[in-house]
């Protein structure tokens, strides 16, 4: 077992959920460029994902997986760490949106949501972080959440539950591990994706004109953060950065 007195290392085999477009797609690439290698799943395989699989055949394990479904998960990890080696490291990035004043959000919606966004990603890290206490190992886990979150929007309140569950079970796990993972949350603000673009155009160019910065977040400002709680020696812990050009100040 690792000296908890001394820094943790870099993540050498990395879960990302969600991996197959957009951000989880960005982050994925970044992890590759690293030396690391990754196990990335989503529910529907893209062109690019398969390709960088194809690329790095030694380094790259993806599956299509529902991140709802439990068992699909497990085999996965399984599969993974059969084919990379030991996890020592997760990015809980899958997640559905929303656009839905909550008094028009049926009942099964607000569960799928929940579902999808908290309970499935606390399941994942539990996992992942099963994985490493077992080994003897240390590790990094960092949750994409969202300045929803911090700042009320309308149309997104069981969203902004589900992100706001994973700050504070960040937050706790942190506290939990004692030093056995260092777990931190990125929380981008609005960027044109397809999860964001549920909001309207109208909306986001609204949410861009009360940005300070002047433009809405691109996956290239997230990725040297996450990049940052996998790879360096920061001592970073139970800590929720946002990248949203300054909306939320």
């Amino acid at each position: 077992m690792s000296d908890t007195n001394e820094p943790i290392g870099a993540a050498t085999v990395v879960v990302v959920s969600g991996g197959s477009r957009g951000l989880g797609l960005a982050i994925v690439s970044d992890i590759l460029a690293s030396g690391a290698s990754v196990a990335a799943f989503a529910r529907t395989l893209t062109p690019e994902l398969t390709a960088l699989a194809s690329a790095h055949p030694d380094r790259v394990h993806v599956a299509s997986v529902d991140a709802t479904d439990r068992h699909a998960v497990a085999a996965f990890l399984k599969a993974a760490e059969a084919r990379l080696g030991p996890i020592d490291a997760l990015v809980n990035n899958a997640a559905v949106g929303q656009d839905s004043l909550h008094v028009h959000t049926s009942p099964d919606d607000i569960a799928r949501i929940i579902e999808t966004n908290l309970t499935a990603p606390l399941l994942l890290a539990r996992a992942v972080l099963r994985r490493i206490l077992a080994k003897g190992n240390r590790g990094r886990i960092v949750m994409v959440t969202s300045v929803c979150a911090q700042r009320g929007y309308s149309g997104l309140v069981a969203y902004s539950a589900t992100k706001g569950g994973l700050d504070s079970a960040m937050r706790t796990l942190a506290r939990e591990m004692h030093g056995r993972a260092l777990v931190n949350s990125v929380a981008p603000g609005f960027f044109a994706s397809e999860m964001s673009s549920v909001l309207g155009q109208t909306q986001l160019d609204t949410i861009t004109r009360r940005t300070p910065s002047g433009r809405l977040v691109e996956p290239e400002n997230i990725v040297p953060i996450v990049h940052t709680l996998l790879f360096d020696d920061t001592n970073l812990n139970g800590q929720v950065i946002t990248v949203d050009g300054g909306a939320s100040i």
